[in-house]
């Protein structure tokens, strides 16, 4: 077996081709577009490169097949609480079920961390946002949502086998969005819902501007300054939000206000992995084609959870309660467009958010991914994520 590095247009298309050699017959798969991993190593579309670098190898086997892929980064911004060493990342990992084969991977990742003076490796994990690309599944193998990692389940072996420890659980929500709500949501949602001060709003396309700052406000507060996460300007929300609008649902994305000042929000979007499996990876102008087409006539009936958040003072304070139910008022009403709902992943280090999805109804752990450590001074203790108060 040999490494070879992917520094051209070649091997950088058989990068993404091994993913699909390896998943084909995994019928929960669901390849990912081309462009939305290529955008990871590209320079001009991604910030991390501002504070890091990245590099990324391919496994080739003896008989000249391409086995296995692996990328490792150094980021300055990568930093999370309780960290006593400095610690770079890997990802993208694909492998055959062969753990010489994935020992050669995570050795080269590993030399190459050190050469830039790492003591540590986190995997798998994205070269920019924890909101893409974060986490190994290792429980709840079923179709990924929308640029959520998924893997064959003999990958927890090959990673723990190496040395891997869990640094902390990423859990995964899911609940039937028809269901009643809880009765301590339902009563919880009347305390606050009774009292005029506070209002409800959903998201309008034509009223961006405004969302963003409420956005910013909510996230900077509730967020920034978490594992690494920096403050958000209205600017870069109104970015993102422009990107999402061709996608977005107004009747799914939520605001909470007290005295019209923004105090809570919680974002969804239709599970676009429901359109983009048909895609085979490409999205040019046939599949865009395609894409409204299947917006339009077979539109998705599951939709997803990307941000749910409430400002400091008010946590604590029902209005988490408050956001489920002004919100299952629209989506359980007729015509029920929804059926099937799932939350991006909480870490299990945050106790209060993973209480709080758990209290939206009928919930249950649709799937956990796991996000690994591996200390390279193999006789230091090892510390998990720790606790957020």
């Amino acid at each position: 077996m040999q490494i070879i590095p992917v520094n051209n247009p070649t091997t950088a298309k058989q990068f993404l081709q091994v993913a699909v050699n390896i998943n084909k017959n995994d019928t929960n798969w669901i390849r990912p577009l081309d462009k939305d991993i290529n955008d990871v190593f590209d320079k001009e579309k991604n910030k991390a490169f501002r504070f890091g670098e990245i590099e990324r190898w391919l496994l080739q086997n003896d008989n000249g097949e391409f086995i296995g892929r692996v990328a490792a980064f150094v980021n300055k911004k990568y930093k999370n609480k309780g960290d006593d060493v400095a610690v770079g990342g890997m990802g993208f990992f694909e492998c055959v079920n062969n753990q010489e084969a994935a020992n050669k991977l995570f050795d080269t990742a590993k030399n190459w961390l050190q050469q830039k003076g790492m003591e540590a490796m986190d995997g798998p994990i994205n070269f920019g946002e924890r909101d893409k690309w974060w986490g190994l599944v290792t429980q709840g193998f079923h179709p990924p949502l929308y640029c959520l990692n998924y893997n064959p389940p003999y990958y927890v072996n090959l990673f723990e086998n190496y040395g891997f420890k869990v640094f902390f659980n990423q859990i995964c929500f899911g609940f039937n969005p028809q269901a009643p709500l809880s009765k301590k949501t339902v009563e919880r949602h009347a305390l606050v819902a009774q009292d005029p001060d506070f209002s409800f709003a959903t998201i309008k396309k034509n009223s961006l501007q405004k969302f963003a700052n409420d956005f910013a406000i909510v996230y900077n507060k509730a967020w920034a300054g978490h594992g690494g996460l920096k403050e958000m300007a209205k600017e870069q929300v109104l970015v993102m939000f422009n990107k999402m609008k061709p996608v977005m649902d107004e009747n799914i994305v939520y605001f909470a206000y007290y005295k019209n000042e923004p105090i809570g929000m919680f974002l969804n979007l239709p599970d676009l992995n429901q359109y983009f499996k048909h895609m085979n990876g490409k999205f040019g102008l046939w599949q865009k084609l395609k894409f409204v087409f299947l917006q339009k006539f077979k539109p998705t009936k599951k939709f997803n959870g990307l941000v749910f958040g409430v400002v400091p003072e008010w946590q604590g304070k029902g209005i988490d309660a408050y956001l489920i139910g002004e919100s299952a008022k629209i989506v359980q009403a007729p015509p029920k467009t929804y059926t099937e709902y799932e939350m991006q992943w909480i870490g299990d280090f945050n106790p209060k958010m993973v209480n709080v999805a758990e209290n939206f109804g009928d919930t249950f752990r649709s799937r956990n991914l796991a996000t690994y450590r591996y200390l390279f001074d193999r006789n230091k203790e090892f510390a998990r994520h720790p606790t957020l108060s």
